[in-house]
Protein backbone atom coordinates (compact mmCIF):
# COMPACT_ATOMS: atom_id res chain seq x y z
CA UNK A 1 0.00 0.00 0.00
CA UNK A 2 1.41 3.42 -0.91
CA UNK A 3 2.56 5.32 2.16
CA UNK A 4 2.21 8.99 3.00
CA UNK A 5 5.26 10.10 1.05
CA UNK A 6 4.09 8.36 -2.15
CA UNK A 7 0.66 9.97 -1.85
CA UNK A 8 2.29 13.36 -1.17
CA UNK A 9 4.42 12.93 -4.30
CA UNK A 10 1.33 12.01 -6.32
CA UNK A 11 -0.46 15.13 -5.10
CA UNK A 12 2.49 17.25 -6.23
CA UNK A 13 2.51 15.52 -9.62
CA UNK A 14 -1.16 16.36 -10.16
CA UNK A 15 -0.69 19.90 -8.88
CA UNK A 16 2.11 20.61 -11.35
CA UNK A 17 0.09 19.21 -14.25
CA UNK A 18 -3.35 20.64 -13.48
CA UNK A 19 -3.32 23.51 -10.98
CA UNK A 20 -4.74 26.74 -12.38
CA UNK A 21 -6.06 25.04 -15.50
CA UNK A 22 -9.58 24.72 -16.84
CA UNK A 23 -10.90 21.21 -17.32
CA UNK A 24 -12.14 20.77 -20.88
CA UNK A 25 -13.59 17.33 -20.19
CA UNK A 26 -13.93 14.64 -17.56
CA UNK A 27 -14.65 10.95 -17.99
CA UNK A 28 -15.66 9.00 -14.89
CA UNK A 29 -15.79 5.23 -15.25
CA UNK A 30 -17.33 4.36 -11.91
CA UNK A 31 -21.04 3.96 -11.36
CA UNK A 32 -21.39 6.51 -8.56
CA UNK A 33 -19.94 9.29 -10.73
CA UNK A 34 -21.05 8.13 -14.16
CA UNK A 35 -23.09 11.29 -14.80
CA UNK A 36 -20.65 13.77 -13.23
CA UNK A 37 -19.30 16.42 -15.61
CA UNK A 38 -16.44 18.69 -14.54
CA UNK A 39 -15.95 20.43 -17.90
CA UNK A 40 -15.55 24.13 -17.24
CA UNK A 41 -14.33 23.68 -13.68
CA UNK A 42 -10.87 24.97 -12.70
CA UNK A 43 -8.36 22.94 -10.72
CA UNK A 44 -7.38 25.10 -7.75
CA UNK A 45 -4.94 22.70 -6.11
CA UNK A 46 -4.02 19.10 -5.48
CA UNK A 47 -3.27 18.10 -1.90
CA UNK A 48 -2.80 15.01 0.22
CA UNK A 49 -4.12 14.15 3.65
CA UNK A 50 -2.31 11.09 4.96
CA UNK A 51 -2.99 8.48 2.28
CA UNK A 52 -5.92 10.39 0.74
CA UNK A 53 -5.74 12.59 -2.37
CA UNK A 54 -7.82 15.76 -2.62
CA UNK A 55 -8.19 17.55 -5.96
CA UNK A 56 -9.90 20.86 -5.21
CA UNK A 57 -11.95 22.58 -7.90
CA UNK A 58 -13.76 25.87 -8.43
CA UNK A 59 -16.95 26.10 -10.48
CA UNK A 60 -17.47 28.11 -13.67
CA UNK A 61 -20.36 29.84 -11.91
CA UNK A 62 -19.06 31.76 -8.85
CA UNK A 63 -22.37 31.03 -7.14
CA UNK A 64 -21.58 27.31 -7.11
CA UNK A 65 -19.63 25.97 -4.16
CA UNK A 66 -16.14 24.53 -4.67
CA UNK A 67 -15.86 20.77 -5.04
CA UNK A 68 -13.22 18.22 -4.10
CA UNK A 69 -12.48 15.05 -6.04
CA UNK A 70 -11.32 12.56 -3.41
CA UNK A 71 -9.45 9.34 -4.15
CA UNK A 72 -7.52 6.69 -2.26
CA UNK A 73 -4.77 4.59 -3.86
CA UNK A 74 -4.92 1.58 -1.50
CA UNK A 75 -2.73 -1.26 -2.80
CA UNK A 76 -2.84 -0.77 -6.56
CA UNK A 77 -4.14 2.72 -7.32
CA UNK A 78 -2.17 5.35 -9.23
CA UNK A 79 -2.49 8.67 -11.00
CA UNK A 80 -0.47 9.37 -14.16
CA UNK A 81 -0.17 12.60 -16.12
CA UNK A 82 0.49 13.02 -19.84
CA UNK A 83 0.83 15.73 -22.44
CA UNK A 84 -2.23 16.22 -24.63
CA UNK A 85 -0.43 14.64 -27.61
CA UNK A 86 1.05 11.74 -25.64
CA UNK A 87 -0.20 8.21 -26.18
CA UNK A 88 -1.50 6.49 -23.07
CA UNK A 89 -3.61 3.45 -22.34
CA UNK A 90 -4.27 0.72 -19.84
CA UNK A 91 -4.32 -3.02 -20.28
CA UNK A 92 -6.97 -4.00 -19.48
CA UNK A 93 -8.80 -0.74 -20.15
CA UNK A 94 -11.26 -1.28 -17.28
CA UNK A 95 -8.54 -0.36 -14.78
CA UNK A 96 -9.06 3.30 -15.71
CA UNK A 97 -11.41 5.01 -13.26
CA UNK A 98 -11.25 8.65 -14.35
CA UNK A 99 -9.74 10.83 -17.09
CA UNK A 100 -9.38 14.60 -16.64
CA UNK A 101 -8.33 16.78 -19.58
CA UNK A 102 -7.12 20.35 -19.82
CA UNK A 103 -5.74 22.16 -22.87
CA UNK A 104 -2.23 21.25 -21.70
CA UNK A 105 -2.41 17.92 -19.88
CA UNK A 106 -4.29 14.68 -19.28
CA UNK A 107 -4.55 13.07 -15.84
CA UNK A 108 -5.57 9.42 -15.68
CA UNK A 109 -6.54 7.59 -12.51
CA UNK A 110 -5.96 3.83 -12.47
CA UNK A 111 -7.43 1.40 -9.94
CA UNK A 112 -8.58 4.27 -7.73
CA UNK A 113 -10.62 3.49 -4.64
CA UNK A 114 -13.15 5.46 -2.61
CA UNK A 115 -13.57 7.88 -5.52
CA UNK A 116 -15.99 10.63 -4.48
CA UNK A 117 -16.96 14.16 -5.45
CA UNK A 118 -18.00 16.32 -2.50
CA UNK A 119 -18.27 19.95 -1.57
CA UNK A 120 -14.86 21.14 -0.42
CA UNK A 121 -16.43 22.32 2.82
CA UNK A 122 -17.49 18.71 3.44
CA UNK A 123 -14.03 17.13 3.10
CA UNK A 124 -14.10 16.33 6.80
CA UNK A 125 -16.75 13.68 6.14
CA UNK A 126 -14.04 11.75 4.26
CA UNK A 127 -10.81 12.61 6.09
CA UNK A 128 -11.89 14.21 9.35
CA UNK A 129 -11.29 10.99 11.29
CA UNK A 130 -7.58 11.01 10.48
CA UNK A 131 -4.89 11.85 12.99
CA UNK A 132 -2.27 14.54 12.37
CA UNK A 133 -0.67 14.20 8.94
CA UNK A 134 3.06 13.45 9.15
CA UNK A 135 3.63 15.48 5.96
CA UNK A 136 0.92 18.06 6.43
CA UNK A 137 0.67 21.52 7.99
CA UNK A 138 -1.30 20.03 10.88
CA UNK A 139 1.54 17.74 11.98
CA UNK A 140 1.68 17.72 15.77
CA UNK A 141 3.77 14.98 17.39
CA UNK A 142 2.26 15.62 20.82
CA UNK A 143 -1.24 15.14 19.41
CA UNK A 144 -0.11 11.89 17.75
CA UNK A 145 1.24 10.64 21.08
CA UNK A 146 -2.01 11.49 22.85
CA UNK A 147 -3.97 9.51 20.28
CA UNK A 148 -1.64 6.53 20.56
CA UNK A 149 -1.99 6.50 24.35
CA UNK A 150 -5.76 6.13 24.16
CA UNK A 151 -5.19 2.36 23.75
CA UNK A 152 -2.24 1.53 26.03
CA UNK A 153 -2.67 -2.24 25.67
CA UNK A 154 -2.61 -2.21 21.88
CA UNK A 155 0.57 -3.46 20.12
CA UNK A 156 2.55 -0.46 18.90
CA UNK A 157 2.86 -1.89 15.37
CA UNK A 158 -0.90 -1.90 14.88
CA UNK A 159 -1.31 1.49 16.55
CA UNK A 160 1.22 3.15 14.24
CA UNK A 161 -0.57 2.10 11.05
CA UNK A 162 -3.97 3.12 12.41
CA UNK A 163 -4.56 6.31 10.46
CA UNK A 164 -6.80 7.65 13.23
CA UNK A 165 -3.68 8.05 15.38
CA UNK A 166 -1.33 9.57 12.82
CA UNK A 167 -1.81 9.72 9.09
CA UNK A 168 0.73 8.44 6.61
CA UNK A 169 2.60 5.47 8.12
CA UNK A 170 2.32 2.07 6.46
CA UNK A 171 4.25 -1.19 6.59
CA UNK A 172 7.57 0.25 5.41
CA UNK A 173 7.86 3.08 7.92
CA UNK A 174 6.26 1.07 10.70
CA UNK A 175 8.87 -1.67 10.40
CA UNK A 176 11.81 0.68 9.86
CA UNK A 177 10.91 3.14 12.62
CA UNK A 178 10.40 0.41 15.21
CA UNK A 179 13.71 -1.20 14.25
CA UNK A 180 15.62 2.04 14.56
CA UNK A 181 14.09 2.66 18.00
CA UNK A 182 14.70 -0.95 19.13
CA UNK A 183 11.01 -1.54 19.86
CA UNK A 184 9.19 -4.82 19.26
CA UNK A 185 6.12 -4.36 17.00
CA UNK A 186 4.11 -6.30 19.61
CA UNK A 187 5.15 -4.12 22.56
CA UNK A 188 2.03 -2.58 24.16
CA UNK A 189 1.79 1.15 23.52
CA UNK A 190 1.79 1.84 27.25
CA UNK A 191 5.15 0.09 27.65
CA UNK A 192 7.00 1.98 24.91
CA UNK A 193 9.58 4.11 26.69
CA UNK A 194 9.56 7.20 24.46
CA UNK A 195 6.56 7.48 22.18
CA UNK A 196 7.41 11.05 21.26
CA UNK A 197 10.84 10.09 19.93
CA UNK A 198 9.20 7.26 17.99
CA UNK A 199 6.69 9.44 16.13
CA UNK A 200 9.27 12.19 15.55
CA UNK A 201 11.56 9.65 13.90
CA UNK A 202 8.70 8.28 11.78
CA UNK A 203 7.90 11.77 10.52
CA UNK A 204 11.55 12.45 9.75
CA UNK A 205 11.83 9.25 7.69
CA UNK A 206 8.75 10.08 5.62
CA UNK A 207 9.83 13.69 5.11
CA UNK A 208 13.28 12.60 3.90
CA UNK A 209 11.66 10.77 0.97
CA UNK A 210 9.47 13.57 -0.32
CA UNK A 211 10.23 14.25 -3.95
CA UNK A 212 11.41 10.74 -4.85
CA UNK A 213 9.45 7.60 -5.57
CA UNK A 214 11.78 5.17 -3.77
CA UNK A 215 11.65 4.85 0.00
CA UNK A 216 15.05 4.94 1.65
CA UNK A 217 15.66 4.66 5.38
CA UNK A 218 19.32 3.62 5.51
CA UNK A 219 20.71 6.54 3.55
CA UNK A 220 21.76 4.32 0.62
CA UNK A 221 19.75 4.41 -2.60
CA UNK A 222 21.50 1.33 -4.01
CA UNK A 223 19.23 -1.59 -4.81
CA UNK A 224 19.00 -3.95 -1.83
CA UNK A 225 20.47 -1.42 0.58
CA UNK A 226 17.54 0.96 1.06
CA UNK A 227 16.02 -0.67 4.18
CA UNK A 228 17.11 -2.12 7.50
CA UNK A 229 14.43 -4.81 7.89
CA UNK A 230 11.59 -4.23 5.41
CA UNK A 231 11.40 -7.08 2.84
CA UNK A 232 14.68 -8.56 4.13
CA UNK A 233 13.30 -11.83 5.54
CA UNK A 234 16.10 -14.24 6.42
CA UNK A 235 18.86 -11.77 5.59
CA UNK A 236 21.30 -10.74 8.33
CA UNK A 237 20.45 -7.71 10.42
CA UNK A 238 22.64 -4.79 9.40
CA UNK A 239 23.43 -4.21 13.09
CA UNK A 240 23.84 -7.61 14.71
CA UNK A 241 23.69 -10.24 11.95
CA UNK A 242 20.59 -12.02 13.30
CA UNK A 243 18.26 -13.18 10.48
CA UNK A 244 15.39 -10.75 9.90
CA UNK A 245 11.99 -12.24 10.55
CA UNK A 246 8.62 -11.69 8.91
CA UNK A 247 5.17 -12.11 10.40
CA UNK A 248 1.62 -11.49 9.26
CA UNK A 249 -0.84 -11.33 12.11
CA UNK A 250 -4.38 -10.63 11.02
CA UNK A 251 -5.57 -9.54 14.44
CA UNK A 252 -3.04 -7.69 16.55
CA UNK A 253 -1.35 -5.69 13.79
CA UNK A 254 -4.35 -5.14 11.56
CA UNK A 255 -3.66 -7.72 8.81
CA UNK A 256 -0.25 -6.19 8.07
CA UNK A 257 3.07 -7.74 7.17
CA UNK A 258 5.75 -6.90 9.73
CA UNK A 259 9.53 -7.25 9.55
CA UNK A 260 11.78 -7.08 12.59
CA UNK A 261 15.05 -8.22 14.16
CA UNK A 262 14.35 -10.37 17.24
CA UNK A 263 17.73 -9.40 18.76
CA UNK A 264 17.64 -5.64 18.18
CA UNK A 265 13.93 -5.49 19.04
CA UNK A 266 13.63 -7.73 22.11
CA UNK A 267 10.65 -8.13 24.37
CA UNK A 268 7.11 -8.94 23.35
CA UNK A 269 7.00 -11.50 20.54
CA UNK A 270 4.24 -12.30 18.03
CA UNK A 271 1.62 -14.85 19.09
CA UNK A 272 2.85 -18.39 18.49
Amino acid sequence: MPEGDTVWNTAQLLHRALAGQLLVSSDFRVSQLATANLAGWTVRESASRGKHLLLRLTAPDPADRPRTLHSHLRMDGAWRTFGVSDRWAAKPAHTIRVVLRTSEAVAVGYHLHELALVRTEDEATLVGHLGPDLLGPDWDPDAAVRRLRREPDRPIGGALVDQRNLAGIGNVYKSETLFLRGVSPWQPVGEVADLLALVVLGQRLLASNRGRWSQVTTGSTRRGEQHYVYERTGQPCRRCGTPIRRDRNRDQLGDRVTYWCPSCQPGTAPPG
